[in-house]
């Protein structure tokens, strides 16, 4: 595991720090001690100096809270236990300007395979698996390669015998020669195509109590129900997001008509996040510069809800600085990742978990290969007190059984597990009291805004009233409304004997004063 430690310049030493957990697209990790008032920007800006990383703009840093809702970092606000992840997929991964940030684009749709986000057919999902493994493993060759290589490795949620061949079928013949930088690039490119790329899919109800699935993509605000995308609402048709309580509303324009689109989440917390998520997708994908977003309010104007602004560059901006950068390329260092790690189900590798810890172990046992641009898969040199430790995917059983019977290794693992635990504990141990003092803050305002909003109405109200019940002014409009019967049964029945009872009460008060 990586482990990167430092501390807040600008926040003074004495303010009470708070641990920190940053676990990146290679499941690496970056931990940190923080003051509690730092704001989020400080921890963006320093991951991605980690990575040296110019194109920033296209990743975010997301966390979950104690209720599994999860959430895009504010970088305005204080964080907590985070992972860095692609927040906006860019519609054409051929303009990105660096192979760093197209390697960080390939972790995070790596990621997306292997959970099923990213759906795709039978051929597409051939091709995107030999591309991981050109990747990955580099050319193949029978002397290293068992017939079944493949199923070795946990590629996706569902992995066929027919799906492994033809994956093995275009690795061996299609894709020979490649550089991982470009099996990686051959892979965004056909990944960019998918109806799902890109889509972070929100579950939800619509107004038939079916289950749907809300994303937002490049070309606009998508809808699934299971497999099939039923509606596609580009940036140009979309004129608002709203929600009230669970309830989430997309207004637009379809077929020159206005269309309102209505669903439904399962807390009003989810529905806070997805409206958030399309305001930022859509200011980010539709405007043509920063300076054209405006703030923007959940709800109408007399009940103002929630106010939100992203306050990034939008995807116009990215690609015009993108095509300035003008420094050296840096030097990318690809890791294997636990997605292609061999399946538990493999006789050979019986500690999965065990080898999962040796991969986050990163200090000791060095697992990462660094490449130059199309560079031939060669190791990083191990330290000498390490001796011949052979390639992750060389020798994976050798390397589990030295490390297995090493008691020092298995104390340093047992310890990393237990420093786990206990940044997990602290983190939850901040997330809900902070909680729950936002959900008593937003519950004070909603309350002040009542009052205010009703104190208002009954300041324009009351005169108003006052003047059609008192004054003699003879406007045809105040004339129109004495007339019709309801105003003078109001007037007759309530309006008369409460001004008598009124004015008997102040007469009588009145004299009492006198008379003392």
């Amino acid at each position: 595991m990586k482990m990167l430690r430092f501390r807040s310049p600008s926040i003074s030493s004495l303010a009470q720090e708070v641990r920190c957990t940053v676990r990146l697209l290679d499941d690496s990790e970056i931990a940190c001690s923080i003051q509690r008032d730092t704001k989020g920007q400080f921890l963006l800006d320093h991951v991605c100096n980690h990575y040296s990383l110019l194109e920033k703009d296209y990743f975010g840093i997301r966390y979950v809270d104690p209720e599994k809702q999860r959430h895009w970092l504010d970088p305005s606000k204080p964080p907590y236990t985070m992972c860095f992840r692609v927040k906006f997929y860019p519609q054409e991964p051929i303009k990105i300007k660096e192979e760093l940030t197209r390697y960080l684009l390939y972790l995070q749709l790596k990621r997306d395979v292997y959970h099923g986000r990213l759906l795709c057919p039978f051929t597409d999902a051939a091709y995107l698996g030999a591309c991981i493994v050109q990747a990955e493993l580099g050319d193949y060759d029978p002397e290293e390669h068992p017939a079944d290589y493949i199923s070795d490795f946990k590629l996706f949620p569902k992995q066929s015998l027919k799906l492994e061949r033809k994956i093995m079928e275009i690795h061996q013949n299609e894709l020979r020669g490649q550089c991982p930088a470009l099996a990686e690039l051959n892979l965004l490119q056909r990944a960019h195509t998918l109806d799902t790329y890109g889509v972070d899919p929100h579950p939800c109800k619509d107004f038939t109590g079916s289950t749907a699935f809300l994303g937002f993509t490049a070309r606009g605000f998508v809808v699934f129900q299971g497999n099939k995308r039923i509606h596609l609402l580009k940036w140009a048709d979309v004129s608002k997001f709203k929600f009230e309580g669970k309830t989430f509303y997309v207004i637009g324009v379809q077929r020159e008509k206005k269309l309102v689109l209505t669903f439904h989440t399962s807390t009003p917390a989810a529905c806070k996040h997805l409206w958030k998520v399309a305001v930022e997708n859509q200011a980010f994908y539709k405007c043509a510069k920063s300076s054209q977003i405006k703030t923007v309010s959940s709800s109408s104007i007399f009940f103002k809800g929630s106010r939100f602004r992203y306050s990034g560059r939008v995807s116009k901006e990215v690609i015009e600085a993108s095509s300035k950068i003008q420094r050296d390329p840096p030097v990318v260092h690809r890791s294997a990742s636990i997605y292609i790690y061999p399946t538990v189900s493999n006789p050979h590798f019986t500690h999965f978990s065990l080898w999962k810890d040796i991969h986050m172990e990163g200090e000791n046992h060095v697992l990462d290969r660094a490449y130059s641009p199309c560079a031939s898969m060669v190791p990083t040199p191990v330290e000498e007190s390490q001796g011949d430790l052979d390639l992750l995917f060389q020798s994976p059983a050798r390397l589990l059984k030295e490390l297995h019977a090493d008691p020092e290794m298995q104390l340093e693992l047992q310890a990393e597990r237990e420093r786990e635990v206990a940044r997990e504990a602290l983190g939850q141990s901040l997330c809900i009291p902070s909680s729950g003092r936002q959900q008593m803050q937003a519950c004070l305002r909603s309350a002040a805004r009542l009052v205010v909003m009703a104190t208002g109405l009954l300041m324009i109200l009351l005169p108003l009233l006052l003047v059609l019940l008192e004054s003699d002014l003879d406007v045809s409009f105040l004339h129109d409304i004495r007339q019709t019967p309801e105003f003078e049964q109001f007037h007759y029945e309530y309006y008369c004997p409460l001004r008598r009872w009124f004015l008997c009460k102040l007469e009588l008060m009145t004299e009492q004063l006198w008379g003392d």
